[in-house]
């Protein structure tokens, strides 16, 4: 397993142990969801990290997006809700990673959107991670 995988199960593991995002997407959290799913939803957007090495210890600094969809007719309300629920289990998150070790976790965008399908809110929330990577 990678540090990058291992990120995002941890990620994972603090969504789905949340109570206030169980409430709104109960665990309909996805790697890939398929066309079936029904919203709300969250799944795992892109992600990327830049080398950050410091004096002999190997390091990362890890960019994971989160995507939140949203059908609901009230207009913008549960994606926010959900946004804000996904934002309070990430930002300043502690856990251990089965592959290096987390030195920080913050949340550093939310944004809510109209998804260009007309009936779709599309949330994105950026996550920035600081990763010591594992030595050999």
């Amino acid at each position: 397993m990678s540090a990058s995988n291992s990120l995002q199960t941890l990620i994972y593991d603090l969504l789905v142990a949340d109570t206030a995002v169980h409430a709104i997407c109960a665990d309909r959290i996805y790697d890939r969801p398929d066309t079936s799913v029904t919203a709300p939803f969250i799944s795992f957007g892109a992600s990327d990290y830049s080398p950050d090495d410091h004096d002999c210890i190997d390091g990362r600094i890890e960019t994971q997006q989160i995507d939140i969809w949203s059908e609901a007719l009230d207009g913008k309300r549960e994606c926010k809700a959900l946004a804000d629920a996904v934002k309070a289990a990430l930002h300043d998150a502690v856990g251990s990673l089965a592959v290096g070790a987390l030195v920080t976790m913050r949340v550093v965008l939310v944004r809510v959107f109209d998804d260009p399908d007309g009936r779709t809110t599309h949330g994105v929330i950026q996550i920035e991670a600081v990763v010591e990577e594992a030595t050999d």
